[in-house]
């Protein structure tokens, strides 16, 4: 699966967003999207099944709790390839700083 069909989905792209802040465990992570997405517990373990598959989270097992992390590597790589397409917002950022400087002078 390509990086952006894993992050296109809602749901995988605020399970990253949660795990972004620690690591949590899977039922932390199953309440707070089963509250906000109306999805069951089930639901929620394939989406970090998917995520885990994929290679962006990690799990490790303690006693008989899951303990989800980001796995940044993968992230680095859509970085990367994003490169390629900053300067088409880079310059216009550029741009609004001067006139936002300009503002503040008058």
């Amino acid at each position: 699966m390509h990086a952006f069909d894993i992050l296109g989905d809602p749901v995988r792209r605020r399970i990253l967003e949660l795990l972004a802040d620690g690591e949590l465990p899977a039922g932390s992570i199953a309440g707070t999207i089963g509250a906000e997405f109306g999805i069951s517990q089930p639901a929620v373990s394939q989406h970090l099944r998917v995520l885990r598959d994929n290679g962006f989270a990690t799990v490790t097992v303690d006693g008989t709790r899951r303990l989800y992390a980001v796995d940044p590597e993968p992230l680095r790589e859509i970085d990367t390839w994003l490169d390629r397409y900053r300067r088409f917002w880079t310059n216009r950022l550029d741009a609004l700083e001067t006139e936002l400087k300009r503002g503040r002078r008058s």
